[in-house]
């Protein structure tokens, strides 16, 4: 609400910046970040414990932490959210008073048939989002019996269906490629084709991708910053994007708040969560946090920037669904795709015909995923060099995944 308070002056006084975005982005992520400092500590008596993973190296050591911290961070930064994150339709910000806001309003609900979408706030309704998101993950954290692949497939599939809706609200969307010079405008249908398989990618990959303390939360917040800073300097700065000629998105700037919001409230949950960590997000955090990195993904009109912004989680936790995908596809073709490396630890007998997989099998399991547990297990790397080396391999690509992706046009 703090967006409104600009309202109170016409033409000057102390209150005009709370109408800057960017004083309402540093506000959202500094007050996010101490809000989940400050309260997680304290809360998160109340969250389950987490079993420990058996298949997984020192997964014992996880038993016993409080875990699905996501849902205490989604709570958390909703407050953060209603002051920081504008109602109102953008085109109403021209207002300069609080009596022409209002006759705005009343314009859009006197034409409600015909300006229907003025009604509808795309970053309250992906708000909503998110939380079926996180509720799914939490349901899933407080299970007796873990969900299988497939149930939480199906749901975030769902989710991901109704949150590319959202997006574009039945609407021709205007997107742009890399090495590619003019923007296309794009059909509802073919949008929402596009940005289902990227929302749901993002969800898994950054689920699969939380097994090692801090390393999930530190790429994806090195996403969301570096997502808020092009949303809010570029893409929502129309200069800028004339200049990259890159379509200029009016609600750029919103999309930048709700991002650098979240974004700080995972710094503040990070404090807890460097090793050894103290808490964990879970399935509630890691879902709703991945399914925010590919909404503003999305909203900056290149669905191609999430090789931009999230390589190392894409390479760490989307390979490992490449790898299972492309496993149930060869079983159903009838190939034995048995682990032999697995056989060999279990019996110490010669492979035998009937235990003898096929070329692209034995690659497939020559290599563990998530990544960061070949890491671990193949090349004796601690959680703190898993941790470090792939931020550092993140901040060193991400600069050159950009300049070829916007400049190179």
């Amino acid at each position: 609400m703090l967006f409104y308070l600009k309202y109170l002056t016409s033409s000057w006084g102390p209150f005009r910046i709370m109408g800057s975005h960017l004083v309402l982005i540093c506000i959202g992520a500094m007050l996010a970040a101490l809000s989940v400092w400050f309260f997680l500590p304290r809360l998160w008596h109340v969250l389950p414990r987490d079993r420990g993973k058996k298949l997984v190296k020192d997964g014992e050591k996880s038993a016993g932490k409080p875990t699905g911290a996501g849902r205490l961070m989604l709570w958390l930064t909703l407050p953060v959210l209603l002051l920081v994150l504008p109602i109102s339709d953008p085109s109403m910000d021209t207002a300069k008073t609080f009596g022409e806001l209002a006759d705005a309003i009343k314009g859009a609900f006197a034409s409600v048939q015909s300006s229907w979408r003025q009604l509808v706030n795309r970053q309250w309704a992906i708000v909503a989002c998110l939380f079926a998101a996180m509720v799914t993950g939490y349901l899933d954290d407080n299970s007796a019996k873990p969900w299988g692949r497939l149930k939480k497939g199906a749901f975030d599939f769902i989710i991901a269906l109704a949150t590319a809706m959202f997006l574009c609200l039945g609407q021709p969307v205007e997107i742009w490629l890399p090495l590619w010079k003019h923007s296309i405008m794009l059909e509802w249908w073919w949008y929402v084709a596009i940005a289902v398989p990227v929302l749901w990618i993002t969800m898994n990959a950054t689920n699969c991708s939380d097994g090692v303390d801090g390393l999930a939360g530190t790429l994806t917040l090195m996403s969301l910053f570096a997502l808020a800073v092009f949303l809010y300097g570029v893409v929502g700065n129309k200069l800028v994007a004339e200049t990259l000629l890159v379509p200029h998105y009016t609600e750029g700037a919103r999309w930048a708040i709700l991002t650098a919001t979240f974004a700080g409230s995972v710094a503040g949950y990070l404090w807890f969560n460097a090793e050894p960590s103290k808490v964990l997000m879970g399935d509630a955090g890691s879902r709703f946090l991945g399914l925010l990195v590919g909404v503003a993904v999305m909203t900056s009109g290149n669905p191609f920037l999430v090789l931009v912004v999230a390589p190392i989680v894409l390479l760490n936790g989307g390979t490992g669904l490449m790898k299972i995908a492309i496993l149930k596809i060869l079983a159903r073709m009838g190939v034995d795709i048995s682990n032999p490396y697995q056989i060999k630890r279990e019996s110490s007998a010669e492979y035998t015909s009937e235990h003898h997989p096929s070329w692209i099998v034995r690659q497939l399991h020559r290599f563990r995923f998530p990544l960061h547990d070949h890491c671990r297990h193949n090349l004796q790397w601690s959680n703190a060099q898993v941790l470090m080396r792939f931020v550092l391999i993140q901040a060193f690509v991400m600069p050159i995944l950009f300049l070829v992706l916007i400049k190179i046009r």
